[in-house]
């Protein structure tokens, strides 16, 4: 396993349990794709495309928003 890998998953232990499922289904996705690309699904390929129209329009959330996010997820 690789230093990055082994990082990541540390990180990963610290969130909350729902957060855990989360990175855990993402990784068995990247893994049932095998040597294939890994394909983003399309709910999330939508919402970062509607994140991009949104930057565009100049639509931006508080810096107090993001601090709130940031904490909730632990970062």
């Amino acid at each position: 396993m690789t230093k990055v890998l082994e990082d990541a998953i540390e990180k990963v232990r610290k969130l909350p349990e729902d957060r855990q499922a989360y990175a855990a289904e993402l990784l068995e996705q990247i893994v049932a794709a095998g040597s294939d690309p890994f394909v983003v699904p399309e709910v999330h390929r939508a919402a970062v495309l509607e994140g991009l129209r949104q930057a565009q329009r100049g639509e931006f959330v508080s810096e107090d928003e993001m601090s709130a996010l940031w904490e909730k997820c632990g970062l």
